[in-house]
């Protein structure tokens, strides 16, 4: 499953990153997992952006790596709206 992961990982995939930094963090590599993190925050994966924020908190990210980090991660996010995406998701609200 591991070697799966790394090559969807390799592709761009930032679910695949941030699932190897959680497979990393639980093998006792917090160094490891917290790099899959920052990669898969800066392609714009929301869950990632947290555990680099907790890293953060907890003296695993420097400050310097989280503000890069996060500009990084707001403009992926930026990048994929469109006006046709902020109305699907005002049209889901009301459901």
């Amino acid at each position: 499953e591991v070697y799966h992961l790394e090559k969807v990982a390799i592709c761009g995939d930032p679910c695949a990153r941030h699932n190897l930094g959680v497979i990393e963090y639980f093998n006792g590599r917090p160094d490891r997992a917290t790099k899959h993190f920052i990669i898969a925050a800066k392609l714009g994966y929301d869950n990632s952006m947290k555990m680099v924020k907790e890293g953060f908190k907890n003296g695993l990210v420097s400050k310097e790596d989280f503000a890069a980090t996060l500009r990084a991660h707001q403009a992926a996010v930026d990048a994929t709206k469109t006006a046709q995406r902020e109305e699907a998701e005002a049209g889901r609200r009301v459901m």
